[in-house]
């Protein structure tokens, strides 16, 4: 059985308005933090994006809505409100720098540009979240590293307050992702080499995550984060994508994107190499290109059936 979970008392919340200096589409620049349509800590109801979270101060869920053209209304509860409150900007993209990115190199990246001029580039702030969800997204299907998100971030985070349009959660403490039972990551349907790597991040904790918010760079975050065990060039840049917003991270590894980044600018598959290649000209913004690219129509035909996620669960 689960431990209880936590449920945190009803209060009123804390509003504000943020009036952004550029132009946003909030689903499209935060939906990003979104671990699939189940997913416990956001969803979007209506007109209104929901995000629980654990903050330095606690817990906190966070509402988000345009009121009006250029005008998002925000609202939080929970111990944390006030953190998540001030972390809006940041959550909306406006820590995303645009100096630099020349959009016309590519026809198909000019497109997507002038069709999503909302879209910024998202982060959380919160290093050790977006690390153990990338963790879990390791060498699996989407389906299998997000039905384990939400199995283990339900069964052991903490309820988020406020009036959220489901039940929701916050994820886990650092120590409360250690202290996770190892029969539980199996059932969550975890491989034990996931499970180690996250209980390793979490020995090393909010040492680890001081560290990766004080380097400067790509390079010096990616030497933070794959100090531990288990964590590669491609758990790296997705956490540094989500968690700090960079608009340099190229997930290097993974098995679909250097086939779209391919197949979206050269009209052929290719591999890591041909990719970082064919990127290389947008160097500080190849995130950006990505995220552009996936906006895009460019869609290679499927030559094979779909991949079928393996259930070890029963063994």
């Amino acid at each position: 059985m689960h431990p209880p979970v936590e449920v945190a008392a009803p209060d009123r919340p804390l509003e504000t308005e943020y009036r952004p200096k550029h132009p946003l589409h909030l689903m499209l620049t935060v939906g990003i933090q979104q671990r699939g349509t189940h997913d416990p800590t956001q969803t979007i109801s209506g007109p209104v994006l929901w995000r629980a979270s654990r903050t330095p101060s606690g817990v906190a869920t966070l509402a988000l809505r345009e009121a009006s053209p250029g005008v998002i209304r925000a609202a939080a509860w929970g111990d944390g409100r006030e953190w998540a409150l001030a972390q809006v900007p940041a959550l909306c993209g406006a820590h995303d720098d645009l100096t630099g990115f020349d959009a016309s190199r590519h026809p198909l990246i000019a497109h997507a540009h002038h069709r999503n001029p909302g879209l910024r580039l998202s982060r959380t702030e919160l290093v050790f979240d977006a690390l153990a969800g990338a963790i879990m997204e390791q060498k699996v299907t989407g389906l299998q590293a997000f039905g384990a998100w939400r199995h283990l971030v339900t069964g052991y985070g903490q309820r988020a307050p406020g009036p959220t349009p489901r039940p929701m959660f916050a994820p886990p403490s650092i120590a409360g992702w250690r202290a996770i039972p190892s029969w539980a990551w199996h059932r969550a349907g975890l491989e034990p080499p996931q499970a180690r790597t996250i209980v390793e991040a979490a020995r090393r904790g909010p040492a680890l995550v001081r560290a990766a918010e004080r380097a400067t760079g790509g390079t010096a975050r990616d030497a933070v984060l794959t100090s531990v065990r288990g964590v590669g060039a491609w758990t790296a840049a997705e956490t540094r994508a989500r968690a700090l917003g960079d608009a340099d991270a190229v997930s290097v590894g993974d098995v679909h994107l250097s086939h779209e980044v391919g197949y979206a600018l050269a009209g052929a598959r290719t591999d890591d190499a041909g990719m970082l290649d064919l990127l290389a000209g947008w160097k500080g913004h190849r995130q950006r290109v990505i995220r552009l690219i996936r906006l895009s129509a460019a869609r290679e035909p499927r030559r094979g059936p779909r991949l079928h996620p393996e259930d070890h669960r029963d063994r």
